[in-house]
């Protein structure tokens, strides 16, 4: 699950992530533009209740509309993740949407899944069961 964030929206940066996930040979099956509201961010934030920063986060993640993703392929969590870069930008490797495009970890562009499990947690609060299977012409080029 990838959530392109309010700041990437605001700079115009939706086509530019989207293209670098794609390019991976990653495939969408989930894909919207949506207002998060604070009910729902706070359960997406709910481990980190309590913390000095997790007011921050809520009013940030639901500040302006974000492009919710939902990717499949090989090691799809992990290959996300390396495309995203650390989450401070000033540590992340260049080449990556972080490095190429973020300067502050509070705002850091896109949010990735960091295991089969939070994915799973965070495709059922966004998107349920709508999630669109396909086969692409491309996938014998990109798939072993």
């Amino acid at each position: 699950m990838v959530i392109i964030k309010p700041d990437a929206v605001q700079r115009g940066l939706i086509g530019e992530v989207t293209q670098r996930l794609e390019r991976r040979g990653l495939k969408i099956v989930g894909m919207r533009l949506e207002q998060i509201s604070r009910e729902i961010a706070s359960r997406h934030y709910a481990e980190h209740e309590g913390k000095p920063f997790y007011d921050g986060l809520v009013d940030y993640i639901t500040s302006s509309p974000s492009v919710l993703m939902v990717l499949e392929g090989p090691d799809a969590i992990a290959i996300t993740r390396a495309t995203m870069g650390a989450t401070k930008p000033a540590e992340a490797t260049p080449g990556t949407i972080r490095a190429d495009l973020g300067l502050m970890i509070g705002r850091n562009l896109v949010h990735g899944s960091d295991s089969s499990e939070s994915a799973k947690r965070e495709v059922d609060l966004f998107f349920g069961d709508d999630i669109v299977e396909y086969d692409r012409a491309i996938d014998a080029w990109v798939l072993e």
